[in-house]
């Protein structure tokens, strides 16, 4: 047996099923947490009986899995060592003990390294579940430039010398696991896939997971760069559409639009996309040398499609546009706003 394996599981009004899956997490060596998320009178026998099996956890209300997830991941923060490898099960019995296993081995093995229980969601899988990870995997995919294809799995472990970062990670109900899966990509912390068999008790209907609300706030991390670099677009756009008319010079109209824009852009990275704790000065000075290294690309760019190559200025500068978005992105994510990884040890 392995006593150095913690099982976090979050609960919300859960079955019978609950204690199954804890019987059989018990038998095969974990320790135990369990976290009731605000679960009606209804649930007390329930919890009940997962107390003869290891902690509960209570929240007075539900406060959503992501809280529940960081209830439990303090508390193993605050009462075992570094070394103990954590995997997050859900609660109504459709992953299997011997996968939980599985991924913990390959935890061990990498303690750098989040691991994910991944369906392969080919065969017996409801729409609502097949539709929300096919978008979600492309979504994710498209922007960190990191192919996953699991993302909703709620069957991940690592080291528990992973927890700090994980507290950090912003989201409360739905959305945190996404979130975490992004943050790793942005800290630089390698997400590992393990293929587990594909489990739905009922056509999933134990889940409490609403399709439209959940969804929009699991989209909402990635959505918000692409607005801010939308708005930016647009009033870069304007300006620049205003000032050819006005000047026919296409170089002081891209400069003029562009100063104004970078800076619009900047300021909403840093505070609404990002909400990076970089040093502003620091952040700024990086900013600003790359909005001038696009700049000179992009005016570049822009001056060859149109005087070289005849191509229309306006669609010439939706073309231009994409290529030093796709760039932007990039530097900004992985260095201008980057986040630090915790230094080891650390709580």
């Amino acid at each position: 047996m392995k006593t150095n394996w913690i099982a976090l599981i979050p609960a919300y009004e859960p079955t019978e099923l609950l204690c199954k899956l804890l019987e059989q997490a018990k038998q095969a060596g974990f320790e135990l947490i369990i976290v009731n998320d605000g679960s009606s009178p209804a649930a007390r026998s329930v919890f009940a009986q997962a107390a003869k099996y290891g902690t509960v956890l209570e929240h007075e209300q539900n406060q959503g899995k992501g809280a529940a997830l960081k209830t439990g991941f303090t508390y193993i923060r605050n009462n075992y060592s570094a070394d103990h490898i954590v995997v997050t099960l859900d609660a109504d019995g459709q992953h299997r003990i011997s996968d939980a296993q599985k991924i913990c081995c390959v935890a061990q093995q990498h303690t750098d390294t989040l691991v994910l229980g991944s369906r392969t969601l080919k065969e017996n899988v409801p729409l609502r579940s097949l539709i929300g990870n096919t978008t979600t995997r492309l979504v994710y995919h498209i922007t960190t430039g990191q192919p996953v294809r699991d993302t909703q799995t709620g069957l991940r472990a690592c080291s528990a010398k992973l927890i700090p970062m994980l507290l950090k990670i912003p989201g409360q109900w739905y959305e945190y696991e996404m979130n975490v899966l992004l943050y790793c990509s942005r800290m630089g912390v390698p997400i590992r896939e393990v293929e587990i068999e594909t489990i739905y008790i009922d056509d999933n209907a134990s889940s409490h997971f609403d399709t439209v609300k959940d969804s929009c706030k699991i989209y909402k991390e990635i959505l918000k760069f692409s607005v801010s670099s939308l708005t930016s677009f647009c009033l870069d756009y304007g300006l620049y559409s205003i000032l050819s008319m006005l000047t026919s010079n296409i170089l002081v109209s891209n400069i003029g639009a562009r100063l104004v824009s970078a800076s619009v852009n900047y300021t909403m990275n840093r505070r609404l996309v990002f909400k990076s704790d970089s040093h502003i000065a620091q952040s700024a000075i990086q900013y600003a040398l790359l909005a001038g290294v696009i700049l000179i690309g992009n005016t570049f760019v822009l001056s060859l499609l149109t005087n070289q190559l005849g191509i229309n200025r306006y669609i010439a500068k939706l073309f231009t546009e994409i290529l030093f978005f796709c760039m932007s992105w990039l530097v900004q994510r992985k260095i201008i706003f980057r986040i630090k990884k915790p230094m080891k040890g650390t709580k």
